[in-house]
């Protein structure tokens, strides 16, 4: 059964290029209320354990290393059938392959380096709020 959460994350790239504000007003824009928020660095560790489902990946190490290259902008959103109209709304993580109009077509700039993390699935979206967020955080 779909819920009405969901978590994402605006990533280095996207902020240091000054898409943070462009990004947030999107997601607003394609209905979603953002329940909590908060702008902050991810040391090599805090990515590290984050993003611990990939460590055997190759590409793990240059992931924690741009994940803890600048600031993120970490949130949990709602709306009904959150995760998949978010997905939606982000779309492909190849930003080549992103429909127009799609948070990644117009801000990432490689499928390194695409902008925005949205969880895949309900579980992963209550995992990965519950990793930035506590339950007194959130509206």
């Amino acid at each position: 059964m779909a819920t009405n959460r969901t978590f994402t994350m605006i990533k280095p790239d996207a902020v240091g290029n000054g898409h943070m504000g462009a990004i947030l007003d999107d997601i607003l824009k394609g209905g979603f209320k953002i329940v909590a928020m908060k702008y902050t660095r991810l040391s090599k560790e805090t990515a590290g354990a984050f993003y611990a489902v990939h460590k055997e990946r190759p590409f793990y190490s240059d992931l924690v290393h741009f994940m803890s290259s600048g600031p993120i902008v970490a949130a949990i959103l709602e709306k009904g059938n959150a995760v998949e109209d978010f997905r939606k709304l982000i779309g492909a993580t190849d930003p080549s392959k992103a429909e127009a109009g799609t948070i990644r077509n117009k801000y990432a700039k490689s499928i390194d380096a695409n902008a925005i993390h949205g969880s895949d699935s309900d579980e992963n979206a209550e995992i990965e709020g519950n990793f930035f967020f506590s339950a007194f955080e959130r509206f």
